[in-house]
Formats: structure tokens, C-alpha cells, sequence
């Protein structure tokens, strides 16, 4: 039997379920035959979704999950309570390795509590981060953390950069990815505690190219390939970017509308101005994974339509293709081995 790449998709999370999940499942075995997909959720439901669409049928499967975790529920409370939640019972799959991976456009905090506590950390990891990439002018960067630890500590802002590195280099395929901290300035004795505390330590790790700091107006052109900082400061950025994007693109749909003048050379450029910006849509880059967990989780966003579901289910091919688990493991593992001597 050929070997797949097992994914459970949480086909009752988010703003749009289950039509959007279950299109993007379909969309994502159809686009390639390494694939198989695992719909978790209330079975009726899929069913009906899942009969609009024509797909190769050995590589779908329904699991029943009667529960949903809503977006407003407490996190901890939820995963703990709905043990039959479509999201708790992907988890477990994962947790089981009857899945490599999940995703999941629901609850980011239930989502953020069920990895660490039913897929578990990897021995070494003291806190796994969600880390999206964002559009550039060169590509894409990966910006970690961006909403998974708000009080982080220099010892994990320095594992943030080795995992970045390795899912850059391995997943992304940019080799020696530059490394830079969130600061408000290029001088090494700028920003606050957190930044100062942490600027030496990454500047002596030899295994990742450190380039120093990076300011929030360079993060576009793209200056470093791993944006690190802690959770409050990468969400606020990445929100930040959405923000801005979506009223520039609603600015220039509007001046192109003004009068017949900019109508016909909006005709002239559309479709110039299409390709530009599809680069700056982050949908087809997938969702954002939670790094070093002994399971790949992705999240996706709340709004995911079915492009961003198909793109985070193929992003799970590469992650176990090239074994980041066992890489990160690689380099994660010897430093925690280290200061468990020191304190000794």
C-alpha cells in the first residue's frame, strides 16, 4: 500500500465550516496523489459537502466527531470538556500517529492548548511558537512567534530562531535563511529587556545565520528570512500587515473605478496588477505551524476560504518529508541536554 501523507483536517473550525474546509480537502487530493485526508466532524454534514465534488474517494475519509469548539469558549475548558470535538479528536489523531498532521481554522487558543497537551512538546522544546510566513518583496519570510507565547523568555526566543531556520531551509528551501530580532533600531544596545537579553545569545549561536535587528519597515522589503520576536509583538505586526494590505488593495480597486479614464487603464494593467498581487496573498502560503510539537498542527485563519485550506494540507508534505521533527530534535536536543549539566 502506498504510503500518504495522513492529515485530519478539522472540518467544523472556523468562520466558514464545513463548506470551506471540506472544498479545500477535496481541492488538495485532487491537486496531488501524496495525500490523504482525514474530514473530522459531524458525519452527515460532510457527507452532504462532500457529494457537490468529484475526487478520488480512497483518499477521503470521514471521522465522526459529534462536538464543535466555538471561538469564544475558554481554551483550557474546551479541550478538556469536549472530548468529542472535531478539533480534540484530530489532535489525538495526531497524538496517535494515525494522522502526520492537523489543521484547522478554529479556535487558535483551544488549538495552541490541545497541541502542547495532547500532541506533547518534543523532548528539548520549552515552548513551541506559531510561525506564519508573510509576504515580501523577495518572497516570503517566517515570522515567529505570532501568537502562541506573549511572555517569552530569551531561551526561547533563541530556540524560535533554530526552529525558523531549519523549517526555512528544509520546508521553504532558502538556504542559510538570514535571522533578525523585532527592535526599533539597528544598534545592538537598543530595544527593551526582552530584545537586549536576547540580542547576544543569538549573535553567538553557530548554527544559525544571524543578521541582527530588523525594524518593522524592512520586514516588507525583505531584509531577514526569520523574523523573531516574542508573541504580543509578532501578532501585532502580523495583524498589522493584513490590516494595511487589505485597505491598499481596496484603495486602488476604488481608484481605478473613479472615472472612465481609470476604468480603461485599469483594463490595460489588470492583468499585470493581478499577478503582483497575488504574491501579497498570504492564503497561498498556507497556514502557520506550531514548531515543536512531536506532531505537525497548522492553523489557519478563522476567514480561511478553500485555497488556504488546499495549501495548508500540501504544506504538511514537505514538513514530513524532509523529517523537521527529527532536524529540530537535531538541534534543539543537545543545548537542553547542556543546561540540564549546568544546573547539576
Amino acid at each position: 500500500m502506498k504510503e500518504y501523507v495522513k492529515v485530519a483536517v478539522d472540518a467544523m473550525g472556523g468562520d466558514y465550516a464545513p463548506v470551506e474546509p471540506v472544498k479545500g480537502a477535496v481541492d488538495a487530493v485532487n491537486a496531488n496523489e501524496e495525500i490523504f485526508v482525514y474530514l473530522v466532524g459531524q458525519k452527515a454534514v460532510i457527507e452532504a459537502e462532500l457529494a457537490k465534488y468529484t475526487y478520488p474517494r480512497e483518499r477521503i475519509s470521514i471521522v465522526e466527531a459529534s462536538e464543535v469548539i466555538e471561538t469564544g469558549e475558554p481554551p483550557v475548558n474546551a479541550i478538556r470538556g469536549k472530548k468529542d470535538s472535531s478539533m480534540v479528536v484530530a489532535l489525538n489523531m495526531v497524538r496517535r500517529q494515525e494522522a502526520d498532521a492537523i489543521v484547522s481554522s478554529g479556535s487558535t487558543g483551544a488549538l495552541l492548548v490541545g497541541g502542547q497537551v495532547l500532541v506533547g512538546r518534543l523532548k528539548g522544546v520549552e515552548r513551541p511558537p506559531l510561525a506564519p510566513l508573510i509576504p515580501t518583496a523577495k518572497g516570503v519570510s517566517l515570522l515567529i512567534d505570532c501568537g502562541a507565547n506573549v511572555d517569552a523568555r530569551s531561551s526561547h526566543l533563541v530556540q524560535f530562531a533554530k526552529m525558523g531556520s531549519i523549517y526555512m531551509e528544509h520546508v521553504v528551501g532558502i538556504r542559510n535563511p538570514k535571522v533578525a530580532i523585532v527592535n526599533i533600531g539597528a544598534e545592538e544596545e537598543k530595544g527593551n529587556a526582552l530584545v537586549k537579553e536576547t540580542y547576544p545569545l543569538l549573535k553567538a549561536c553557530r548554527n544559525i545565520n544571524f543578521i541582527g535587528s530588523i525594524e518593522a519597515r524592512e520586514i516588507p522589503e525583505g531584509k531577514a528570512d526569520v523574523i523573531v520576536c516574542e508573541a504580543f509583538v509578532g501578532n501585532v505586526i502580523l495583524k498589522l500587515y493584513e490590516g494595511v494590505g487589505a485597505t491598499l488593495i481596496g484603495k486602488v480597486k476604488s481608484g481605478m473605478m473613479s472615472s472612465l479614464r481609470s476604468k480603461i487603464g485599469a483594463l490595460l494593467v489588470k492583468p499585470a496588477l493581478k499577478a503582483t498581487l497575488k504574491d501579497f496573498d498570504a492564503s497561498q502560503y498556507g497556514g502557520a505551524p506550531l514548531l515543536g510539537l512531536k506532531g505537525l498542527v497548522v492553523k489557519t485563519h478563522g476567514s480561511s476560504k478553500a485555497v488556504e485550506f488546499k495549501n495548508s494540507i500540501l504544506q504538511c508534505i514537505q514538513f514530513k518529508q524532509q523529517q523537521i521533527n527529527e532536524k529540530i530534535k537535531e538541534y534543539i536536543l543537545p543545548d537542553s541536554e547542556d543546561k540540564a549539566k549546568e544546573v547539576e
